[in-house]
């Protein structure tokens, strides 16, 4: 890895453009470097999980509304939907768009946390999508998909381990328009030049305030990375047919660092891989076993196992309050220091109460699970006994922990913390979890056959058994697929079960 030092420069100072951010992103994108097997396996896994959360989401509004605004947008060759059958073809952008919104919308995939935070399988249904499309007329094999995905997922996480976003209130997308712009330029093998256009133009039009995740969460959640990979779609459209872009788009004197992020005076230090350096930031990525914000894995993990040797937990009758010692992160995003109400507001919408680590933290304790579906229900959030052991939860930020939040070591990186439950007979229980069990060096670290029973899991009940077995056999030979069996890669839903959830009206 090489370090890059990253800073303001004034229009006067002519920072030439192999000075630039955007232009070594592009370089490294443009590098055909060696692809290490450990990360073709890992891509597998991604796309597997990025399929099995589609799946369970396609009947949710927010994805038949995405879904049914691509439909309006028939295009050949084009690309595949989830949910439709695979003869039925949109423009590229219009179906990153609806299979984006179906793999973010119940906040279940892969996630990465550092300086900032991400859910780097965001930019799998942009590459999907343009693989498809291209795929014949460029000769375009999984193998070249997989060095795409494994080119995107470095970028965003390079992003992300140097440059804070939420710091400056900025939404974490701002990084994912890069990175899917880096993707399609390693999946096109498109020149340094084009793709340093097209990360520029991506950036420009996906930096947007965070709002999307404070207070009261809307359903633009789903679709805010599903537009990054519809507009960095269409910047890379735009940058081939040679049109430019602001420039230099981190550096300049009215650019992202000096408006949007530190300010004239901030310096970063990006680090990228080397020419011929294999890309392997996917592996430092992890996936969810339960459908919760990452920070509140571990939480659902010890709340299970806490159900289960000291029952009590779950009685508000007993309980004085429950405190969680945790990272600055858990705290300020998904804790009590947000000083969002709606964090502790029954009524909330689903994906407020996502980000509710008090919520979250109460229903697993009490049930001794965390389902999808079932854990977010109007009835469940609304039980007095729930709302009752929900009021007396809150977070404490701990220095140590959110040092180890932070830690670049993978031994000592935590996302977890100490809870305390303190009784009104004075006794109480201490215990800690650092790392959820799903993650690689947790109690039960997800391998394959994980991502294929979560696969399986999800998908039972809403595509046939038959469906299911042909999706599995195709993704896991994803290094090998031929152009024609990029269109695998889609998931069919039975007829009868999408018109079970009607459609949405818009304008078209």
């Amino acid at each position: 890895m090489i370090d890059y030092a990253v800073r303001t420069h004034r229009s006067d100072e002519m920072l030439a453009r192999e000075g630039q951010l955007a232009w070594r992103i592009a370089l490294v994108a443009s590098d055909d470097a060696p692809l290490d097997d450990a990360v073709e396996d890992m891509v597998i896994n991604r796309v597997i999980d990025n399929a099995a959360v589609a799946v369970a989401s396609l009947a949710r509004p927010a994805v038949v509304s995405a879904r049914d605004q691509a439909v309006y947008f028939s295009y050949e060759p084009g690309s595949t939907v989830f949910g439709l059958d695979g003869s039925r073809r949109v423009a590229p952008q219009w179906a990153a768009w609806a299979n984006g919104v179906a793999v973010r919308e119940l906040d279940f995939h892969d996630t990465f946390l550092s300086a900032e935070y991400a859910h780097p399988g965001d930019n799998i249904p942009a590459l999907v999508a343009v693989a498809q499309h291209v795929g014949a007329r460029r000769s375009l094999s999984g193998r070249d998909l997989v060095r795409a995905i494994a080119t995107a997922y470095e970028i965003q996480i390079d992003l992300c381990r140097s440059i804070s976003l939420h710091e400056h209130k900025i939404d974490h997308v701002a990084h994912l328009g890069p990175s899917i712009a880096a993707g399609l330029g390693a999946l096109l093998s498109l020149e340094p030049e084009v793709i340093y256009h097209a990360i520029g133009q991506a950036l420009h039009t996906t930096t947007a305030t965070r709002q999307s995740r404070k207070g009261e969460i809307s359903t633009w959640k789903a679709y805010a990375p599903a537009f990054a990979g519809k507009v960095a779609i269409e910047a890379v459209d735009r940058a081939m047919r040679a049109q430019t872009s602001p420039t230099p788009i981190y550096e300049g004197e009215d650019g992202v660092i000096a408006i949007l992020l530190g300010g004239p005076e901030a310096r970063y230090t990006v680090s990228l891989p080397d020419r011929g350096e294999s890309k392997r930031a996917i592996l430092d990525s992890f996936t969810k076993e339960h459908s919760a914000e990452y920070q509140a894995q571990a939480w659902i993990d010890l709340a299970r196992r806490l159900h289960v040797a000291r029952p009590e937990v779950g009685d508000a009758t007993f309980i004085d309050e429950i405190v969680l010692f945790t990272s600055h992160h858990t705290h300020f995003v998904i804790g009590s220091g947000s000083n969002d109400p709606q964090k502790y507001d029954p009524r909330a919408s689903r994906e407020t109460l996502d980000h509710s680590i008090p919520y979250i933290l109460a229903v697993a304790l009490q049930d001794g699970e965390w389902d999808h579906e079932r854990s977010y229900a109007t009835q469940r959030a609304t039980r007095s006994d729930t709302v009752a052991l929900w009021q007396r939860i809150r977070t404490v930020e701990d220095p140590e922990w959110s040092r180890r939040y932070l830690s670049v070591d993978p031994r000592e990186k935590a996302f977890g913390g100490r809870i305390e439950i303190r009784f009104k007979d004075g006794s109480k229980i201490v215990d800690e979890i650092a790392v959820p069990d799903a993650h690689p060096l947790g109690a039960r670290p997800f391998t394959r056959a994980q991502y294929v029973e979560k696969f399986n899991r999800l998908a039972r009940g809403v595509i046939d058994d038959s469906e299911i077995e042909r999706f599995l056999d195709c993704a896991t030979r994803l290094g090998h697929l031929a152009p024609s069996e990029l269109d695998g890669l889609n998931v069919a839903a039975p007829p009868q079960y999408l018109a079970t959830v009607g459609q949405s009206e818009g304008i078209f």
